[in-house]
């Protein structure tokens, strides 16, 4: 009975060494080392038959066992590192990056003139303090006129100067319409500034677009006055322009009062850059605010005009062509 095991065992560990060396890849090396030594593996039937040995002869059959396992188990774990390594080296040659061929180029992407005065702009204002708010383009009449202290008569609610839709509502013709949404959430103090895409009806040419961009500010507390009006415009516009001449015109705007237009001198002439006035009273009153505690101003600027006087630009529809051969500028 010994000899006869005995002779089964070095049998099963030269038919496994055998099959495991001609393992090709490592399912199959899985599955000869369930085959030999998984629980219900050839190795394992064999030795269930030792229950029918005698006590002498058991450790002598149990010590060929063992060395029998260890000596399959080493097979596996050597032909398991060589087909990993293959397994390596063959995804290696398979990936070889040839590095004498030409690369492929891709172009970097350019920050859009309009984009790039926004970007500017925010940055200033968020640093002085201001938080950007954003509003729907599409408005009622509500919020883009009569909140603004815009009565009914007014030029600018003629159907030729705005796009009325058909269910009554308009396209905004100002961002100034945010500044109404939050200040009808917020309490005072507030800083708040709004970039965005408006509409007006305009004739397109070299100057006018019917859509364009505008941005514009807002400050509500106690005892502002429009020095603190002068003082941030001119801090705005000199980190954008640099240190030029500034002067104020008096003007007039339905929702500030009093109102001006802000001129900048630039290259020996002045130009008209910004509008800018002092919060009417109405306003205030129509979000809930208190004139008698609360003062605040307001101002705003195409961002297009901007865009056109630092970058000299001889036509707005520029902006607007897609024309690579221009945007790759800037």
């Amino acid at each position: 009975m010994t000899s006869n095991l005995e002779a089964q065992l070095l049998a099963l560990r030269q038919e496994g060494e055998q099959a495991i060396a001609a393992a090709d890849t490592l399912e199959r090396l899985e599955e000869l080392r369930v085959s030999y030594l998984g629980k219900k593996g050839q190795l394992g039937a064999l030795l269930r038959s030792m229950g029918q040995m005698s006590a002498e002869e058991r450790p002598k059959i149990g010590a060929i066992a063992n060395t029998v396992k260890e000596s399959l188990q080493d097979s596996l774990d050597k032909q398991r590192t060589a087909l990993e390594t293959a397994q390596i080296q063959a995804q290696l040659e398979a990936e070889t990056l040839d590095v004498t061929m030409p690369g492929i180029f891709s172009p970097q992407g350019r920050i859009h003139p309009l984009n790039g005065i926004i970007d500017r702009a925010l940055d200033i204002f968020v640093g002085m303090g201001y938080t950007v708010a954003q509003g729907p383009e599409m408005e009622t009449d509500y919020y883009n006129f009569e909140a603004l202290n815009t009565p009914p008569d007014h030029p600018a609610r003629d159907m030729q100067d705005t796009f009325y839709l058909p269910d009554g509502n308009l396209l905004r013709t100002h961002t100034s319409s945010v500044q109404i949404r939050y200040m009808e959430t917020e309490e005072p103090p507030i800083r708040v500034v709004a970039p965005g895409r408006v509409y007006r009806r305009d004739n397109v040419d070299a100057t006018h677009s019917a859509v364009f961009h505008q941005i514009e500010l807002l400050a509500i507390d106690e005892g502002l006055t429009f020095t603190d009006l002068k003082g941030t415009i001119k801090v705005f516009l000199q980190a954008i322009f640099g240190d030029l001449p500034i002067r104020f015109r008096a003007s007039y705007f339905p929702f500030t009062e009093p109102s001006a237009e802000v001129d900048l001198q630039w290259n020996g002439r002045w130009l008209e850059v910004m509008g800018c006035g002092m919060v009417d009273p109405n306003v205030l009153k129509s979000v809930g605010y208190d004139p008698e505690i609360y003062t605040g101003f307001a101002a705003g600027f195409g961002v297009e005009r901007f865009a056109m006087v630092l970058h000299q630009m001889d036509d707005i529809r520029r902006l607007y062509a897609s024309d690579l051969r221009f945007l790759r500028q800037f």
